[in-house]
């Protein structure tokens, strides 16, 4: 199957990495390589492109896509949260810039049975590296009434998570709940029909918490965004494109705590903690696709960029 995704944002991210031709660049969602095409289109040949992506399918798509540019391009099968270890393992001490295109790319949504997808019939998978043994159906019939139901609230921010949560463990007690559309049934009856007709596809935020919990997505990007900023070099950029709420209020937070670190009181007349800020978001507010973009690909509409450019003076990665 063709690696059919349309890179979100991607002019407004070449634009904004401020790309120099001899730079180091980190993509670390690599997916089909669209963003990192570009990105090597413009560096000379001492420039370099590092790609990461945990998706074998990705892998094999983006080596034969940049296959002309091979000498300049490290692509390394892993999660974006090993990023520490993969550039010291690469000989590298700073980056130029790093792109992060959060969520689930197009191709996994169109391979059916990834079980990505509430509008395919499918196994319930739903793993971003098929390496890992635990897969959807294990939260779904495995997790506890608390545990599944925390986790509809909170990654899914589903209004109707208890009535969802119940209906799904009467299921599962006369048979294993095996694939998305008895998923989707389930879900079916336990939300009102009035929200179901203003409110989108039933399944969405249900099958969205799942894939959240199952691949740690969250953990993976609180805990390491820190870490790119720290390997920046000076006036070195990230950017990171979200595509819902939980993770944009992660990225802003860490970026507004690297621009303003001082924990002093606010009623002391000078700053004693010695915390110094370690760049900017710039611009202050996400950049958000075009009217046009949105019209082309509906995945765009959710997508918000934001970006951290740091500080000029001595790398401290």
């Amino acid at each position: 199957m063709a690696f059919n995704h349309k890179s979100v944002l991607l002019d407004e991210c070449i634009e904004a990495l401020h790309i120099k031709p001899d730079g180091i660049y980190v993509d670390g969602t690599l997916g089909g390589a669209g963003h990192a095409s570009v990105i090597c289109g413009k560096l000379s040949e001492r420039g370099r492109l590092i790609g990461i992506d945990q998706d074998e399918a990705a892998i094999a798509y983006s080596q034969d896509r940049l296959r002309h540019v091979i000498n300049q391009v490290d692509i390394v099968r892993s999660n974006y949260n090993n990023f520490n270890t993969i550039i010291k393992d690469l000989g590298i001490a700073g980056v130029d810039g790093i792109l992060l295109d959060l969520g689930v790319s197009s191709f996994q949504l169109d391979t059916a049975d990834r079980g990505f997808s509430y509008m395919q019939d499918a196994p319930l998978d739903m793993r971003m590296d098929q390496r890992q043994k635990k897969t959807a159906k294990t939260i779904v019939n495995e997790y506890s009434y608390q545990a599944l139901t925390k986790i509809l609230r909170v990654y899914g921010e589903e209004k109707f998570a208890n009535n969802i949560t119940k209906h799904i463990l009467e299921a599962r007690a006369i048979k294993p709940i095996e694939t998305t559309y008895e998923l989707v049934e389930i879900i079916r009856k336990s939300i009102p029909m009035k929200f179901q007709k203003t409110s989108g596809h039933p399944g969405k935020r249900t099958f969205q918490a799942i894939r959240i919990e199952l691949n740690e997505e969250l953990a993976v990007l609180e805990n390491t965004i820190q870490d790119m900023i720290d390997a920046l070099n000076p006036e070195g950029r990230l950017c990171i494109i979200t595509f819902h709420s939980l993770e944009d209020r992660i990225v802003k937070q860490i970026f507004r705590e690297n621009e303003n670190p001082c924990t002093c009181p606010s009623s002391f007349p000078i700053c004693i903690c010695g915390k110094k800020p370690t760049g900017k978001a710039t611009p202050k507010k996400p950049i958000l696709p075009s009217d046009i973009e949105m019209e082309e690909n509906s995945r765009s509409k959710s997508a918000k960029l934001r970006v951290f450019e740091k500080s000029g003076g001595d790398h401290n990665g």
